[in-house]
């Protein structure tokens, strides 16, 4: 990542407020920016608000009842709340859904080429791609002609990230990557979007519970708590914060500790006093 590419911001989240169902507040004033070049890391809990921040920002809240109230979303500088999924798409913003979904009746190429389905570059240059994304994901290669419902949950994971390749993004926003999955593979995964993110040039908002992993890979982390972020910085800070090793690793100065010895779980957490 250069210098010039750290200044440079792609996506602002500011002050947003997400409601489901017209009085359900989920999301209570969350700012966060993603710059040109860098994965971003957005972590905490079960229950968080970080799905639902990602939906906040590729329109997809919709469909469950949920809108924006409060806040702003920037993308390049313009506003992209209300703006429709493929509209986003076609302007480089596209999500890998939590839970992989793949068209499992289609095989894993076909799969692939539906990530395409805006593109209008004619067939040579999405085949290139289609060529691009097996060079990074060998094993999809193996099992291109497998329906992917048969294929495993990582070949799934992969297929679902390469088929968002497909569209030519300039940011993927990627959720829960490492759910259900072996940790080798997890690695794998990780490593392939740390090498998609410096050879391609492509920018990832993940939001992870995985923080010890997400954090390894990240430039720089936000950590949400029942729907507001609660603490932010460079990954590498945040990886030696005692309160995030104490919380999230699962390590303090004094080593592991059991949950039993950490009375007053939430009453510890500083930030939340």
């Amino acid at each position: 990542m250069s210098d010039a590419d750290k200044t440079e911001t792609l996506l602002e989240v500011n002050n947003i407020e997400v409601i489901y169902n017209h009085v359900i507040l989920v999301l209570k004033g969350v700012s966060l920016s993603v710059p040109k070049g860098g994965i971003t890391a957005l972590l905490g809990g079960n229950g968080a608000g970080k799905t639902t921040t990602l939906k906040a920002i590729s329109s997809l809240l919709q469909s469950e009842r949920g809108e924006v109230t409060k806040g702003s979303i920037l993308y390049r500088g313009k506003q992209i709340e209300g703006s429709s999924p493929s509209d986003l798409v076609k302007s480089g913003v596209i999500q890998v859904m939590e839970g992989r979904h793949c068209f499992e009746h289609l095989t894993i190429e076909e799969n692939l080429l539906t990530g395409a389905y805006t593109r209008r570059e004619g067939g040579a240059a999405i085949a290139a791609d289609l060529e691009m994304v097996y060079n990074y994901f060998p094993r999809l290669r193996e099992r291109r002609k497998s329906q992917a419902g048969y294929t495993s949950g990582g070949e799934q994971q992969m297929c679902a990230i390469g088929r968002a390749l497909m569209s030519r993004p300039e940011m993927i926003l990627l959720d829960e990557p490492s759910m259900g999955l072996a940790p080798q593979l997890v690695e794998e995964i990780f490593t392939i979007v740390k090498n998609l993110n410096e050879k391609e040039g492509v920018s990832f908002l993940l939001a992870e519970q995985n923080t010890n992993v997400a954090l390894r890979f990240a430039h720089q982390g936000y950590i949400m708590e029942s729907g507001r972020i609660v603490m932010e910085g460079p990954a590498a800070e945040l990886r030696e914060n005692p309160d995030v090793k104490e919380f999230y690793l699962g390590m303090s100065d004094e080593g592991r500790k059991s949950f039993r010895d950490v009375r007053s779980y939430r009453r510890r957490k500083r930030w939340l006093a």
